[in-house]
């Protein structure tokens, strides 16, 4: 039955749960794809910003270059075209020493720069000077930026030299800008706009400047993901912790609901139990009291006394039967003080002495030196660590050893009652907190049920487990209260 309650439960408390922990799940996915949204975001926010920084270091580049040339071209102007036209009255630039005159001018002016290489291009297409000797005198090498130049436009082009992969990436091998200007004669205070003379062509090396803009890109990432890392750790805390206290909630209630359902069930059976044990229990008394008077009148040589004291056990038993019914219809509510779970077993053993002896029983106790002082019925425990001893005695009609153990940790005082018997089948253990269930000949099989009744009254809990050996293990659960586990420790046995 109570099974059924519980299975009940549980369903009348499937669909208010889930639709309570809907919202939760809302929140927790928009959460979610909110910072997974704002993570793509940035990471596009963060390559847009790299390609405009690639942009402007492009931009700059090229500018700078035209400053360059415009420099060259004033320096080339004054410092060689004029002097050398002077002095030789044409330009050769095979003559070896007009050659070296406008290399020292070229490079004195770009000594400071990042340039690799130079070109100085005649009208015709024919490279009149260059840092690499190996190209001067050959011609048609520029192509249409050449003559885009010759027209007297200035145009740049960016070349990559690396992987696919590379060059997708910003980080090519080589990337050069390859800047045309036409070479113009200069008018007295005017800027350089005369007549093309020829074309420059300038190389500027630009690895290293997109190398730093990529290892930037790549450090802005990098704390992206961290930042991200941590917001999403942070909500999956806050999620899970969201979660459990959903859960223990869910839990706590339906175990309040099993309570209160438990409660008017035992209610109802305790009502129904009181008046017929009311009922059974006068004529009972009845028959009880006057068997034994029959069993006085009689005297002791009548052959009717065996009558009597059958008469007088058997209504002893019933009665007994009857106060189990109703110990575990209506139990009792703790009358809570201080108490010892040392001192309380003491009791018990004491009790059983003289059957542990005539019997053949060993008892073995440990318990710690210091013992937790719990606020609790002395009388109810007795009661129900009475019953588990007997049980565990009866689990050993032959005799045996029966060891209790008490251990305490920070939050929990445990028992430990074991004994060397046959134990219980893998699928009696599954029915052996029913009520009216039992394994002996005898009893109304509420026994287990009374003592799991007193157990949790207290707050605790109460376990069976075989052992690996051969047996039974009952363990009982205590909590233990701060100001518990400080008398605890202030109290010696």
């Amino acid at each position: 039955m109570k099974k059924r309650i519980l299975h009940s439960l549980a369903e009348k408390q499937a669909a208010p749960l889930t639709d309570r922990t809907k919202p939760f799940r809302l929140v927790k996915y928009f959460a979610l794809s909110s910072l997974i949204s704002v993570f793509i975001g940035t990471l596009i926010l963060s390559i847009l910003n790299t390609h405009w920084a690639r942009s402007m270091q492009y931009e700059k580049s090229e500018e700078y270059a035209m400053l360059m040339i415009e420099n060259l071209n004033h320096q080339v102007f004054l410092q060689f075209i004029l002097p050398v036209g002077f002095k030789y009255g044409r330009i050769e630039l095979r003559n070896r020493g007009q050659f070296e005159r406008m290399d020292g001018v070229v490079r004195s002016t770009l000594h400071s720069f990042n340039v690799e290489m130079v070109n100085i291009y005649s009208n015709d297409d024919v490279i009149a000077y260059s840092f690499s000797t190996d190209l001067v005198g050959k011609s048609n090498l520029g192509g249409t930026f050449f003559k885009t130049a010759v027209e007297g436009k200035s145009i740049s082009k960016l070349i990559q030299n690396g992987s696919t992969l590379e060059i997708f990436l910003g980080i090519p091998k080589e990337i050069r800008l390859v800047t045309f200007a036409p070479l113009r004669a200069e008018r007295p205070m005017t800027p350089i706009s005369g007549p093309v003379l020829g074309v420059i062509e300038i190389h500027q090396d630009l690895s290293e400047d997109y190398q730093k803009i990529f290892r930037f890109q790549m450090l802005v990432i990098a704390n992206i993901c961290i930042v991200m890392s941590v917001l999403l750790a942070t909500l999956i805390y806050v999620v899970k912790r969201g979660e459990v206290i959903i859960e223990k909630r869910a839990v706590e209630r339906i175990r309040l609901k099993d309570q209160l359902a438990k409660a008017r069930h035992f209610s109802t059976i305790g009502e129904m139990v009181a008046g017929i044990s009311h009922e059974i229990r006068n004529p009972l008394g009845i028959i009880s009291s006057s068997a034994e008077l029959m069993k006085k009148k009689l005297g002791p040589d009548s052959a009717l006394n065996g009558v009597a004291d059958i008469i007088v056990v058997e209504s002893r038993r019933l009665n007994n039967i009857i106060t189990d019914f109703l110990n575990y219809a209506r139990p009792r509510i703790p009358n809570k003080v201080s108490c010892r779970l040392d001192e309380v077993i003491s009791r018990n053993i004491l009790f059983l002495d003289s059957q542990i002896r005539e019997d053949g029983y060993t008892i073995i106790t440990s318990f710690p030196d210091s013992v937790p002082i719990l606020q609790a019925d002395s009388d109810m425990l007795y009661q129900a660590f009475l019953n588990l001893l007997i049980n565990a005695m009866q689990a050993m009609p032959d005799g045996g050893t029966l060891t209790v153990t008490l251990r305490t940790d920070s939050d929990h005082l445990w028992l430990h009652i074991e004994d060397e018997g046959q134990g219980v089948s893998p699928e009696m253990m599954e029915k052996i907190w029913d009520p009216f269930f039992t394994t002996k000949d005898k009893g109304t099989g509420l026994g287990l049920g009374i003592v799991k009744n007193i157990i949790e009254a207290h707050g605790g809990n109460i376990r069976m487990d075989r052992r690996s050996e051969k047996g039974m293990r009952v363990t009982l659960q205590f909590p233990i209260t701060p100001l518990e586990a400080e008398n605890g420790n202030h109290t010696d046995r």
